[in-house]
């Protein structure tokens, strides 16, 4: 018998690599927070060095976004940038830019005075001889911009600035709340402003559009010692300049905070980590409040000053709206069923893809990247969102999308039993060959999750059979056409032609495929894909998006890899929410320069849902329960969950080492399961 040494050598080397590699997991380097978590829930920066630092940050309501860019320059100089933008206001021709936005800079706002001093809030651009100083102390985030200052040295009053956009007007509020500090009267000024600017009406959709910036309450105040004085700026967009708008400040504060709590009071997330308490609450705010109200309905939208009155099918279809099937807000589920319900006007009988975008509140659509694999996010999203709301009402809508986007798939299935597509969700940015692993992952997760709903809906039963059959099919072709050593990790090639590790190969363990969930899981957690940001899109490169990095810490956790994941959430969530730049996901970078973009935060959020809890749903009043409670902690709860038409509590106790308990509580009614650790539970309401 002739002995290969060359063949022994090579595979002595290849193993003696593989260890290598799989040994290799990222130190995940320290961190030093900017901000510190308050006991009202907020998050605080106390001004005490380390300056410069600029940041930004996004806010939405019904009518109107507002993205603010403020810090302190090495003097400690404060500025604030508010570009304001009107979703529904739009130019023509119709595009997914095409709504209206103006940016106003502090040297434009009204001029202050305290005891006839003039209040430089514009300390860029430098202070005269004679005017006092303005003094940033603290800047604070919960859904509303707070800014604390003092004005004068010594200081003469403390100022406390907030800036908020409406709940439901196309207006943003900034308001300046003046308290007398001193043992003596104080006088305060605001000089009366208003400045309009009006569109071209020639390129303006169906009427010019007024921006207007002006001034509310003011005028001179004597204040005691003790007692404060509020002035506000608003910024306003109109069709009707000539008409008067009653603007009252306080009452548009009180609804925007009635707003952030109506978010918040759903879907609570309990656990012994405040850190991811605070976290999950923040994207809770993100990605519910970034809905606009259009004349077709409510349209969730990502933001980042470039996507509003517009769906797409991964943001909308697949990442947020199954998320607000849990969130039990009124609002998110009319944005979900409104983004299913117009993404189904594009079916056809010739099974022609449906347009990745639908955008200019309905009027246009945009599909410049062809098919990105959108029928199978929108089956995937569909069918989720219709069996975790538990609705069949709602669900019967929805089937007949579902079985077009599936039979779509299923005839673009190739030689070797896996979905074409001309692009991924990344457009062409990173190469995704002629067959993708997302595609096909989601396309997976929409046939089983259609067995499930199609029963629930008494479909007959050959049909969700055949779903049944496809799907395990199609699991099988994925591992012959996907599954592959990649620079010695046994994971998965992203397409036909991939020798480089890629952040998407996280996707089958979100869908239930953990056959190489150990290599893959290596994969994503080493040098080659982990960066200071989370993955990396591709080994060797520096752009990131944050969407693959949550798609990944829920698919490790479905994995079982609770302790692993837990590491990973934990840095993620502290830089996102703590660090630098906060406090939320955020899309990419360098694209974009990591903005707020909305759908991302609820990625983050189904890492506790469907990941942490393992809430799978089954149908309209039934999951699979697949707990994954970390070591040292007892006990962890999910509260006023709004799901499977429902109102109920989740929460998951440790009985012992290997059992937890598993108690269900829905008003007077209380259901228990006791299970082994990394069992799953079938729970029926």
């Amino acid at each position: 018998m002739k002995i290969n040494t060359h063949k022994i050598l090579g595979a002595f080397l290849a193993f003696l690599f593989s260890c290598m590699v799989y040994a290799q997991q990222v130190a995940l380097p320290a961190q030093t927070d900017r901000w510190v978590i308050q006991p009202d829930g907020s998050i605080k920066w106390t001004i005490n060095g380390r300056l410069p630092h600029t940041d930004h940050i996004e806010m939405s309501g019904e009518k109107v976004s507002v993205w603010v860019q403020y810090g302190l320059d090495s003097a400690g100089s404060a500025s604030v940038s508010r570009t304001v933008v009107f979703p529904t206001f739009r130019m023509l021709p119709d595009g997914t830019r095409s709504h209206i936005d103006y940016s106003f800079q502090d040297n434009e706002l009204p001029r202050f005075f305290i005891n006839n001093r003039k209040l430089k809030t514009d300390l860029a651009n430098g202070k005269k001889s004679g005017d006092l100083s303005y003094n940033i102390k603290s800047i604070s985030h919960k859904g509303i911009m707070r800014i604390e200052a003092s004005a004068g040295n010594p200081a003469l009053v403390k100022i406390d600035r907030s800036i908020f956009p409406s709940v439901d007007k196309p207006l943003v509020i900034e308001k300046f709340v003046f308290t007398n500090i001193t043992d003596k009267p104080v006088t305060l000024t605001m000089e009366y402003l208003r400045r309009e600017v009006r569109t071209d009406s020639a390129k303006s959709k169906v009427r010019p559009h007024s921006v207007i910036m002006g001034t509310v309450n003011d005028g001179s105040r004597v204040i005691q010692p003790g007692a404060n004085a509020a002035f506000a700026v608003y910024y306003l967009a109109t069709d009707f300049p000539a008409q008067h708008v009653k603007i009252d400040a306080d009452a548009e504060e009180k609804a925007r905070e009635n707003r952030i709590n109506t978010i918040l009071s759903p879907l609570q997330l309990k656990t012994p980590d405040s850190l991811l308490n605070t976290a999950f609450a923040f994207a809770k705010i993100r990605g519910t409040e970034s809905i606009y109200k259009t004349k077709v309905g409510y349209l969730h939208g990502p933001g980042g000053l470039a996507y509003y009155a517009a769906i797409w099918a991964n943001d909308q279809a697949e990442y947020i709206s199954p998320f607000f099937a849990f969130s039990g807000d009124s609002i998110g589920n009319l944005s979900a069923m409104n983004c299913y319900r117009l993404f189904a006007k594009y079916m056809n009988p010739e099974y022609k893809p449906i347009p990745s975008s639908i955008v200019a509140e309905g009027d246009a659509v945009w599909k410049g990247a062809g098919d990105r694999g959108d029928q199978a996010m929108i089956a995937y999203g569909a069918s989720r969102y219709a069996l975790t709301y538990g609705k069949p009402d709602s669900a019967k809508k929805l089937w007949p999308l579902i079985t077009w986007c599936l039979e779509y798939s299923h005839r673009k299935l190739n030689d070797q039993g896996v979905v074409l597509s001309d692009h991924d969700e990344l457009e062409g940015r990173f190469p995704s060959g002629k067959a993708n692993l997302s595609t096909n992952s989601l396309y997976y997760d929409a046939l089983i999750s259609a067995a499930y709903l199609g029963k629930q809906l008494h479909q007959p039963k050959a049909q969700t059979d055949e779903y049944l059959k496809q799907a395990a099919a199609l699991k099988s072709n994925i591992e012959k056409y996907f599954g592959a050593s990649i620079e010695g990790f046994e994971t998965y090639k992203y397409y036909e032609t991939n020798d480089v590790l890629r952040a998407w190969i996280c996707l089958p363990l979100t869908m239930g495929i953990l056959d190489r969930s150990e290599g893959t899981i290596n994969a994503l957690f080493s040098p080659r894909l982990w960066t200071a940001d989370g993955l990396a899109t591709q080994a060797g490169k520096e752009t990131f998006w944050d969407r693959s990095t949550l798609y990944a810490l829920r698919g490790v956790l479905q994995a079982g890899k609770t302790e692993k994941a837990m590491d990973y959430l934990r840095y993620y969530s502290r830089r996102r929410l703590l660090g630098e730049h906060v406090p939320y996901p955020v899309e990419a970078y360098p694209e974009g320069n990591q903005r707020h973009l909305s759908a991302e935060s609820g990625l983050y959020c189904r890492i506790f849902t469907e990941g942490l809890f393992g809430i799978r749903p089954t149908g309209f009043s039934n999951f699979d329960c697949t707990p994954r409670l970390p070591n040292g902690w007892n006990e962890m709860a999910l509260n006023n969950i709004h799901s499977f038409g429902r109102v109920f509590d989740l929460k998951i106790s440790r009985q012992s080492k290997e059992k937890l308990l598993i108690t269900i509580t829905e008003g007077s009614k209380i259901i228990k399961y006791r299970i082994n650790d990394g069992n799953t539970q079938s729970v029926v309401l």
